[in-house]
């Protein structure tokens, strides 16, 4: 079956990626990546030694972690495409002298495979548009006059985020990765703050960002983020991680860049799992206008500090070890 189009979010005339359609990376300790993705609140199904990662309630397959002979290493970022826009995109990655290559060893399917400036494999396939097309309200509702807005601790429950919001990665140029995914896989740039980060959008309607970059000295993957349905379940899933044994991470605080809420997690290798709440949305009929914004901007409008080793890429250490 053809994968559905929908035409109030879809930008005419405008061949490009409409979704992040999944992120893959391996870990020297499976059961370990199970663990915290569980804690985390996603719906974690093991499959031999690959862990799928879903959200309740919903059949996509967002991420992937597999079991690896070494360090924690990215391994492929997938891309979804309209049917329409598929051979466009195939066809300008041709023109400027993309050279197409062999599907990813784990992949269990094949799509077009490519390589980034940077190393990094990418799929690109045909598939139904996972990015939300319209920005969706709070779960949360007002209380009626004279009750308290809070839920008791005993009735929090535990949190569970409803989707992949984007990706960070680390690259040794950053203003070079952004004009690679924009110029092959039309990809918007949101905002940028100089030559150290900068946030992409997909034009058929999406979060002020699905992909973004951060200035390293080579490729990895620096967190997920995962959308949740209240500043409330930010905090909560804060609580739930210290009390499931992950107290490391940085939040809560609200993003300038993509205004969204925070809490960033660390995982046991070094790299981030994110709550984020209420980030700006682009509707396919909106013209972002991308600007430079100051250093003090990149970061956070509130929230604790930064925590010392929060943009080291291990990845990239565990390389130089190796070597």
């Amino acid at each position: 079956m053809e994968p559905s189009i929908d035409s109030s979010s879809r930008r005419n005339g405008e061949p490009a990626v409409h979704s992040l359609h999944r992120f893959v990376f391996s870990v020297p300790e499976i059961g370990a990546a199970v663990k915290f993705y569980t804690d985390f609140g996603l719906d974690v199904r093991r499959m031999g030694g690959r862990a799928d990662l879903r959200t309740f309630g919903n059949a996509h397959r967002w991420g992937e972690v597999f079991q690896g002979h070494g360090p924690k290493r990215l391994e492929y970022i997938s891309f979804g495409a309209y049917p329409q826009d598929y051979d466009q995109i195939i066809a300008r990655l041709k023109a400027q002298g993309v050279e197409l290559t062999s599907p990813h060893r784990l992949a269990d399917k094949p799509g077009t495979w490519f390589v980034d400036p940077d190393g990094t494999l990418v799929e690109l396939i045909v598939a139904p548009k996972v990015t939300p097309a319209e920005k969706r309200p709070a779960a949360a509702s007002p209380p009626p006059p004279g009750m308290g807005a809070a839920p008791t601790r005993r009735a929090a429950g535990r949190v569970h985020p409803r989707r992949l919001s984007h990706i960070l990665l680390f690259s040794s140029d950053v203003k070079r990765s952004v004009k690679f995914y924009s110029d092959t896989l039309g990809l918007r740039l949101s905002d940028y703050s100089g030559d150290a980060i900068a946030f992409l959008h997909a034009p058929h309607s999406s979060d002020h960002h699905l992909l973004a970059f951060v200035k390293s000295d080579g490729p990895g993957l620096h967190h997920s983020s995962w959308d949740v349905a209240s500043i409330d379940e930010v905090g909560l899933g804060m609580q739930q991680m210290l009390d499931t044994g992950h107290p490391k991470g940085w939040g809560v605080g609200r993003h300038v860049l993509g205004s969204n809420y925070f809490r960033y997690v660390q995982d046991p290798w070094g790299s981030f799992a994110e709550y984020s709440y209420d980030i700006d949305f682009i509707p396919s009929t909106v013209d972002w206008q991308a600007k430079d914004h100051p250093p003090e901007d990149s970061f956070y409008v509130w929230g604790p500090e930064v925590p010392d080793d929060f943009i080291t890429n291990h990845e990239s250490a565990a390389r130089r070890v190796a070597a």
